[in-house]
């Protein structure tokens, strides 16, 4: 709970209203559709909203409706009786009967296949469940429900892929979490809290983060959210040197950000444009999205999908970021403990070392 709390509840405009939003829903049984984007919390939301009702000492369950194929989500959601499929051995109550008195969060519920919006949109409109294979329903649960998706229902309506009269069902209250990049002013509680926490959790000194660091935490746009923000300080605590963080210890996504890569040469050829593209576009993939060379750039082209002159352009970029230094390019191009030798003989065999710094050697 404490956890929930600290994460949830900040300084910035954002998130005080994003908390009296969940305070207010908590004191109702209505039904809350909550929306934002991937990895802004939304589970946790509909857990702090349920700590914070009437049926805080009731259980809460979560399912992702995307993550269950569907043959499996009617079973899970509603139960089975023995004999009613293959490996169905004994009678099992479903997710709704289980939390019966307390609340039940259905993620990615966009993903709903039609048949189980129509089951979901029964159950919503009685209160009853009936298992599968069973003949007749059990007597009207006590559940509230509560659903998030990153997705526009109304759009998905709109594309025939979601029922309307689910979505006024679900829809009665809306909450959206904000984007971590709408609350950047929460960011240095937010560090400080998640480096302490996992500290504790892995019984290791809450590390020291540099002013460098700091400054480039906050300044990341964070496409992933509190789970990306999460995942990096778990890292950075678990492997930090000295029980100090330096700008060299943040992984390439956010120790990159914002790196500017210069454009193509004044009158180059039309082709030679084309490479410089493509070339900006992989080193970006590496630099920003955590890929290897090995994937974005080794592998097509060896299937004769990359020129030379683009391979050679992204080694040229690697050099202007490491100062022409080719032994630091397998660590910016993500690549693993003892992979320099190998990344070696490619540029060779192949020659793909970059024009114009032919006088640097290739560390061998």
């Amino acid at each position: 709970m404490t956890e929930l709390a600290d994460w949830i509840i900040g300084t910035s405009l954002a998130a005080r209203a994003l908390d009296a939003e969940i305070t207010a829903a908590a004191a109702s049984d209505a039904k809350v559709l909550i929306t934002g984007e991937t990895g802004v919390g939304k589970e946790m939301t509909a857990r702090l909203l349920h700590y914070r009702s009437p049926r805080q000492s009731q259980p809460v369950i979560a399912i992702n409706c995307a993550g269950v194929p569907d043959s499996l989500l009617e079973s899970e959601l509603f139960g089975h009786v023995r004999g009613s499929f293959t490996d169905a051995v004994r009678d099992k109550a479903g997710i709704f009967e289980a939390a019966n008195g307390g609340t039940v969060f259905l993620d990615e519920v966009g993903e709903m296949s039609p048949r189980m919006q129509a089951l979901l949109l029964r159950f919503l409109e009685s209160g009853e469940v009936q298992r599968v294979g069973a003949e007749r329903p059990t007597p009207r649960l006590d559940v509230r429900v509560v659903c998030a998706t990153n997705r526009s229902l109304p759009d998905r309506i709109a594309e025939g892929a979601f029922r309307e009269d689910l979505f006024y069902r679900l829809n009665v209250v809306h909450i959206h979490v904000p984007a971590l990049r709408d609350r950047q002013e929460d960011l240095p509680r937010l560090i400080a809290h998640f480096a302490q926490w996992f500290a504790s959790r892995h019984r290791v000194p809450v590390p020291q983060l540099d002013p460098a660091v700091e400054a480039r935490l906050i300044e990341y746009p964070w496409p992933g959210n509190v789970r990306e923000l999460k995942n990096v300080l778990e890292r950075l605590v678990v492997r930090a040197r000295d029980t100090r963080v330096a700008i060299d210890d943040l992984p390439p996504e956010v120790r990159y950000a914002g790196v500017r890569i210069a454009g193509p040469a004044p009158g180059a050829s039309p082709v030679a444009q084309l490479a410089d593209v493509v070339a900006r576009e992989l080193y970006h993939r590496m630099l920003v999205g955590g890929a290897s060379f090995w994937a974005v750039v080794h592998a097509p082209f060896l299937a004769h999908d990359l020129t030379r002159d683009t391979v050679r352009r992204v080694v040229a970029l690697g050099l202007e970021e490491t100062g022409g230094s080719y032994d630091g390019l397998p660590a910016l191009f993500n690549l693993g403990a003892g992979e320099q030798r190998r990344f070696t003989a490619f540029l060779r065999k192949y020659e793909c070392h970059a024009e114009g710094v032919g006088s640097i050697r290739v560390a061998s």
